[in-house]
This record gives C-alpha cells, sequence and structure tokens, in this order.
C-alpha cells in the first residue's frame, strides 16, 4: 500500500509505508473468476456470441407479435415464457456488462483494461439494441387483455416489473428514435461518463513532493495535523482548477445531453426522470428537500459552530470540515479489526446477515486495497442474481473506512438478499437501495458506542457520527440543490466555469453556514463529484436512506421483538414492492411529513448530547 514519505519540512513524521502496511494487514483483492477466468478467456468470447444470437432470436421470435400472443387461449403461460427467456438474456447480458465494468475499475489506466471495457460495450450495445422492441411493445398491448393474462400465476409473478415497465409508457417514444438513442449512448453520454473517470483517475497531486493520486490525497483531509489537512486541501484546489476547462465542458455536454432527452420524452422537471427510475413521487423529495433546507441552521451550522469551538477557532478553515477531534489519539485500524468490528455489529443484529457479508471475505468478493488507476471511492456491484455481488473499496485504516465497509457490506447483504427476485425484480430504487448499506453504518456506529473506553471517546464516535450524518443528509442535499441550479440554467445556455464555481460556492455557503471559511480553492471541489457524472440527481438518495434508516432504527429501540425478519424481508423484496409497501409493516410513511422530522431529530439529538459534553 502506498503511503505519503516523509514530508522533511514539516514537524511531523509521517509512518512509513511499510509500518503503514504492516499495521492494516493484507488487503484483499477481489477474484473475478466466478464471472469469467479471464479478459480473453474461451468462455467470454462464448458468452458474447451467444449473447449476440440470443438477443437476434428474441426480436426474430417475437417482434411484432406480442399482441397476438394475448389473443391466446394460454396467453399469460406463453407471456410468461416469452418474459422469462427475456430475464436470462438480461442475466447474461449483466453478467458481461459487470465483468468488463469491474476489470476496468481495477485500473482505468490501463489501456488494455480500457480497450476491453469500451469493445464489450460495444457488443452489448450491439446486442441489446435486439431488445429494444420489446417493452416498447409491452406498453402498446391492451390493458384489459394484459391484466387478463397476468391472472395467471407463472405471468402474474412478474407483475411488479410489469407495473414498472407500464409506469415508462407516457415517456417512452417511437422505436426508431429509441432505437438511435441506445446505439449513441455509447459515443454520447457514456463516452463523456468514460473520459470522466479516465481523467480523475490520472490526476496526480503534489502533497509536499509527493505525488499522490486523488483517494490519497482527499484522505489528507480527515488527518489530524492541520498543516497536513491544508496541503492536501491545496493540492486538490490546484489540480482542479488546472483542469477545470475539461470538466466545464463535461458538465455542459451532460448536462445538456439530459435537456435533449428530457424534452423529447415530455418529463416536466429536470428531476422527473431520476424520481420515476427511483419509483417515489417527486412531492416526496421535495418534502424531504424542504425539510432538509429547513434544518440547516439546527445541523449543520449548529455542529460546525460547535466543532470551531473546540478547535478554538472563530471559523473552521473548509479543510477542517472533516478533522478528527482534537487531543483524541487516532491509529491506524487493521482489515482484520475492521472486518471483526463490522461482522460483530451483523451478528448481534441478525445472525444471517453477519453470514451473508462473511462470504465476501471468505470467498474473495472485496477489493480493498489503493492501487495506481484503481477507481476512486467505494461501491457494491450487484452484478447478476446468477453470480454474487462485489464491493471495491480505498481502505486506508480510517475509522471512517470502517463505516464504509460496513456501508458497502450493507448494500452487499441486501443483493444478495433480492437475488432469488430474478434479474428483472431484484434491482432496487435507489431511495430504498440506501437503506441497507446506512442501516449497516448505524449498527456498527452504535456497536463502537458502546465500547468506548471513556467519554473523550464518546465524544469522538458521536461527532465522527454527526459529521457522517451532515454529509449524508446536508451535503448530500446541497449537492442536489446544485444539480438543479446548474441543469437550470444550462437550459439558458452553456455555463462559464465561473458561474459554476460561483454556484457552488452560494450552495456551500448556504448548507454549511459561517462557521466554515470557503476560502480560495475551494470553488472548484465540485470537479470531482462522479453522481453528478454518471448519476443526475442520485444524491437525494442517500438523505432518504439517512433519514429513512434514522426512522427504522427508532422502531428497532422502541420494539425490537420480531424487527430482524421484517427488516430482512423488507430487504429480499428487492425490486418487487414500492416504498410505502415496504414500509407500512413498521408504522412508517415517507409521505407523512413529520416522517422526515423523525430522522432529522435524530441527527439533533446527537448535537445536543455533544454540546452537553463540550468540556469533556
Amino acid at each position: 500500500m502506498n503511503m505519503p514519505r516523509r514530508l522533511d519540512h514539516l514537524a511531523f513524521v509521517p509512518r512509513s509505508p511499510e509500518a503503514s502496511a504492516a499495521a492494516l494487514g493484507a488487503l484483499p483483492q477481489w477474484d473475478l473468476s466466478d464471472l469469467y477466468p479471464a479478459m480473453d478467456s474461451p468462455e467470454l468470447e462464448a458468452d458474447l456470441a451467444s449473447v449476440a444470437a440470443e438477443t437476434a432470436g428474441f426480436e426474430e421470435a417475437y417482434k411484432g407479435r406480442l399482441a397476438s400472443v394475448l389473443e391466446a387461449p394460454d396467453a399469460g403461460g406463453q407471456m410468461a415464457q416469452i418474459v422469462a427467456r427475456y430475464e436470462k438474456i438480461e442475466d447474461l447480458l449483466g453478467r458481461l456488462y459487470s465483468y468488463a465494468g469491474l476489470v476496468y475499475s481495477g485500473d482505468t489506466t490501463d489501456p488494455v483494461r480500457a480497450k476491453f471495457y469500451g469493445d464489450v460495450q460495444e457488443k452489448l450495445t450491439d446486442a441489446s439494441t435486439h431488445l429494444l422492441f420489446f417493452t416498447l411493445e409491452l406498453n402498446r398491448l391492451d390493458d384489459a387483455k394484459m391484466e387478463a393474462a397476468l391472472a395467471d400465476p407463472a405471468f402474474g409473478r412478474y407483475r411488479p416489473w410489469i407495473e414498472d415497465v407500464r409506469a415508462e409508457k407516457p415517456y417512452q417514444l417511437e422505436d426508431r428514435i429509441e432505437h438511435l438513442f441506445h446505439e449513441k449512448g455509447v459515443t454520447g453520454r457514456g463516452a463523456w461518463n468514460r473520459l470522466f473517470d479516465e481523467t480523475i483517475a490520472g490526476l496526480r497531486f503534489d502533497v509536499g513532493g509527493e505525488i499522490l493520486p486523488l483517494e490519497q490525497t482527499l484522505n489528507f483531509l480527515a488527518e489530524p495535523e492541520e498543516e497536513k489537512r491544508r496541503m492536501g486541501a491545496q493540492a486538490l484546489a490546484k489540480v482542479f482548477g488546472e483542469n477545470l476547462r475539461l470538466f466545464t465542458l463535461i458538465t455542459n455536454t451532460l448536462a445538456k445531453d439530459k435537456e435533449i432527452s428530457d424534452r423529447w420524452r415530455g418529463f416536466e422537471d429536470i428531476a422527473d426522470s431520476r424520481h420515476l427510475a427511483n419509483r417515489v413521487e417527486r412531492e416526496v423529495v421535495d418534502a424531504l428537500v424542504s425539510s432538509v433546507h429547513a434544518a440547516y441552521p439546527r445541523l449543520a451550522h449548529r455542529y460546525y459552530r460547535l466543532k470551531a469551538r473546540w478547535f478554538g477557532k472563530e471559523k473552521l478553515e473548509y479543510w477542517d470540515r472533516n478533522a478528527p477531534l482534537p487531543k483524541v489519539e487516532t491509529r491506524p485500524i487493521g482489515w482484520d479489526e475492521a472486518r471483526d468490528t463490522v461482522l460483530g455489529a451483523y451478528s448481534t443484529f441478525s445472525p444471517r446477515m453477519a453470514d451473508i457479508a462473511r462470504d465476501f471475505f471468505d470467498r474473495s468478493w472485496i477489493d480493498a486495497g489503493i492501487r495506481p488507476g484503481k477507481a476512486t471511492g467505494a461501491f457494491a456491484h450487484p452484478t447478476v442474481p446468477s453470480a454474487h455481488p462485489y464491493v471495491l473499496l480505498n481502505y486506508m485504516g480510517k475509522p471512517r473506512d470502517v463505516m464504509t465497509l460496513a456501508h458497502e457490506l450493507g448494500h452487499g447483504v441486501h443483493q444478495v438478499l433480492a437475488a432469488p427476485n430474478g434479474a428483472l425484480m431484484a434491482p432496487t430504487p435507489l431511495t430504498l437501495a440506501e437503506t441497507a448499506s446506512v442501516f449497516g453504518e448505524m449498527l456498527t456506529f452504535r456497536r463502537l458506542l458502546a465500547a468506548a473506553p471513556d467519554a473523550r471517546a464518546r465524544k469522538a464516535m458521536l461527532a465522527s457520527k454527526v459529521e457522517d450524518m451532515i454529509n449524508t443528509v446536508v451535503r448530500q442535499i446541497a449537492f442536489y440543490t446544485f444539480e438543479r441550479r446548474i441543469h437550470t440554467e444550462r437550459k439558458n445556455g452553456e455555463l462559464t466555469a465561473e458561474k459554476i464555481c460561483a454556484i457552488w460556492m452560494e450552495v456551500q455557503s448556504e448548507s454549511l453556514g459561517e462557521a466554515i471559511h470557503l476560502g480560495p480553492g475551494y470553488e472548484n471541489y465540485w470537479v470531482y463529484i462522479g453522481h453528478f457524472i454518471h448519476s443526475p440527481f442520485y444524491v437525494y438518495a442517500y438523505a432518504f436512506g439517512d433519514c429513512l434508516v434514522n426512522s427504522l432504527y427508532a422502531v428497532y429501540e422502541n420494539a425490537s421483538e420480531g424487527f430482524a425478519e421484517r427488516y430482512l424481508a423488507m430487504l429480499a423484496a428487492g425490486g418487487t414492492k414500492h416504498h410505502s409497501e415496504l414500509l407500512k409493516p413498521f408504522g412508517l410513511d415517507a409521505r407523512d411529513p413529520a416522517f422526515w422530522q423523525t430522522g432529522l431529530g435524530l441527527i439533533e439529538r446527537m448535537i445536543e448530547e455533544l454540546e452537553a459534553m463540550e468540556e469533556a
């Protein structure tokens, strides 16, 4: 593991790379052979050929013929067979897409992997074009005849997926236009996404003479020594600024691309396509956003004023926002300890949940080390129901890295539990997909807090959790607000880099409050947020999930009997149920304005506890 070498002009002496690696222990690297043995394996080549033949054969067999199938006496049975064949093809497509994406994420700067990823994407785009007719044609079928066919149990099993498909009906276009949108995705949005990824992975930052990639440089913002934080922050600002022109072009292009698509499809609001994909009503999201906006002073503003007092400052510099508390000892947390902590927390809640998570460690489903070119951040990739998820981390032994492990394993458990629903109904809307991950974090945090040796350690843990929740709720809603501003103003023409930076500063200042000094350089920090590029308006799902989990956890604390079984059943539902149906067994309703206040109130109470401990 590459760690910063000694920065001779500073007073501190950081650990050597060898000492740091020894402290963390052996970090796992995933084994992708459960998908395919290698990029050039005969198995992969055979599946690429198979999926091309299968998709073409499916189109030849059924295009233009679904209406006549509904006229048959056994329409439900025939439709079930057709959808089952379609689902099998989707699983194979997903396996190939997943393998190529995971190989590429292992080193996005490797030209061999980049070519492999691009070539597979093109082949799969060509193959999947043959499937475009299917959902479009389903939506042109007579509603009454479809309902009659769904009375057959074999076809009725797919009702949740059919209803999701038919929800898209008002926004689908003529077949040839859909075909064009699909094919041009590789050279359009997909190409700009890839340019962003490869550019970010290739950036290098000079921190006191040590040349580092993004992930390790961002890690400096959580260092105990202020000088380290300042140097890391300024290195980030410098390189982001030097690349501002490219990131501005990417942002403008993708915002315009989305505007064109939304306009053709007839979406009224710039975020409506995301709400539809999330199966959540616009008014529910608006209620969440307005609740969080109103809570800015009670949450972020209040907490950062408190933190500034802890640091003996009137205002914190922006690089102090995630700094560990002063006078609190920090140590690297080894991989084995992180694993045992998370599995212990999961096991206390549900042995079954821990058993599923343990497979990720035992079966090499995790890639945790830092390598040049490796994708930044962390994710849990569900791959396909016929395989299993994989988790990517960039583990550096920080307490937040342990929480990230808990978060991504929560996703992984969710994905494993939902897999029996099949390729069409296992995927979960983003709003609910964050439930298991944030709940996993909460379980781990509560376990660590209960084991705190003294008041000072408890204070540090509470502060860290409050900061994580502010980052998840306040910061992500601020990101959503920023995106709304960018996409709205882009309709009037291209935005200059200066304009984007100004919007970023306005939104961040509003959300963080006066206790954070957003000094020169911070205006460039929007450029590395990958969600803006890959999944416009994704970010509110984090706040949705955090507030939902806070409410769920309150139910758990007040009536834990049978809760774990109901919770795992909720996860196992995958994408088969609407959020209102999933939350009903817990007595929760996201459409109730009080629902969001319950989640936000938990954060407030933690801040109040910290205020009471200010002298600790």
